[in-house]
Order: structure tokens, then C-alpha cells, then sequence
């Protein structure tokens, strides 16, 4: 190889590159690792497939098409392969490892009954499929829109609104039968 490729390849990418990549870090990092231990229901490894995640990201960082959707839908399907990864590497299939927040839920709840909620909602969780886990933990643990987690699964804006629409429905029954 010629000395001027050599140079290049070392070179670090352009400072513009990097800086994007920053912020996309700073302001997800916390999401990606939530969403993560909410499929993998273990801390260490969340943080790993967090890691593997933004690395993959950083690698592949000039294949990103502005044009299939946002840097941070990118990302989280990037997360998504790596948590999928490790499920499939530990022959088992995840559940959520906490409770998605009630944006209906107002004023001062009394401990016992926000434990009571969070054993209501954690057997409803339990009911679930891995898909329908799934898209639970990208709208309340990511905190990823409709159309970011179309992105994410490869389906169309529309059905995720449907397929959450079920998933909360079928949450709510569960949580009306034991109650």
C-alpha cells in the first residue's frame, strides 16, 4: 500500500463526525443501557451489550442513511442486534426487569400501593410474549417514538401504534382479572 493510504486509514474521521456521535452518546446512553437490561433482566450484561452497541454504532458511523430515519432509531436497532445477540448467546428468552411508568399516574401514590401496581403490572409482564416485551421496553424504557421503533423492527408506524394498543390492552385485562 502506498504511504498515502496508509496516512488516511490512520487518520481519525473528521471532527464533524465525531461530535454528532457525541451527542448521540451523551443523550442515549442511559436509554440504550435501560432498554437493554429490560430485555436481558442482568445489569453486567446490559452494560456490555451498551457497550457492543455504541461500538458497532461508532464503527459503522459513516453507513448511517439520514434518510431511513433518525441517528437515535439507528442506534437503537444497532442496540437491539446486540441484545437479541446476547439472548440468543444465553439460550434464553428475556422478560422486563422493572416497570414501565404510568404517564397516567397522578399525585402522591402510597408505597403499598405502588407495590401492589408493580406486582399487577410485573405478573401482566410475565403474560407477554418476547415481542410483545419487546415493545414495551422501547416505548417505556428507551422512550422511542411510534415511528422510531417502526424503524427499529422493520414494520410500518401504523402497526406499532396497533401492536401497543394490544399489548396495553391485554396489560390492563391481566391487571384487572388479578386484581
Amino acid at each position: 500500500m502506498s504511504q498515502a493510504l496508509l496516512a488516511a486509514a490512520a487518520d481519525p474521521p473528521p471532527p464533524r463526525t465525531e461530535i454528532a456521535f457525541d451527542g448521540l452518546y451523551r443523550s442515549s446512553r442511559d436509554d440504550v443501557y435501560a432498554y437493554a437490561a429490560g430485555l436481558i433482566r442482568d445489569r453486567a450484561a446490559a452494560e456490555d451489550v451498551t457497550a457492543i452497541a455504541f461500538e458497532r454504532a461508532y464503527r459503522n458511523r459513516s453507513r448511517f442513511d439520514p434518510s431511513r430515519g433518525s441517528p437515535r432509531a439507528w442506534l437503537f436497532a444497532i442496540a437491539r442486534n446486540a441484545a437479541l445477540d446476547e439472548l440468543r448467546r444465553r439460550g434464553r428468552q428475556a422478560t422486563l426487569a422493572t416497570d414501565p411508568a404510568d404517564p397516567e399516574a397522578g399525585g402522591e401514590v402510597h408505597p403499598t400501593e405502588q407495590s401492589e401496581r408493580r406486582l399487577l403490572v410485573a405478573s401482566a409482564l410475565k403474560d407477554l410474549s418476547g415481542r410483545e416485551r419487546e415493545l414495551v421496553a422501547l416505548k417505556f424504557f428507551a422512550g422511542l417514538s411510534n415511528a422510531e421503533i417502526a424503524r427499529v423492527l422493520g414494520i410500518t408506524e401504523s402497526n406499532v401504534g396497533t401492536r401497543l394498543h394490544r399489548v396495553l390492552d391485554k396489560m390492563r385485562e391481566a391487571c384487572r382479572e388479578a386484581a
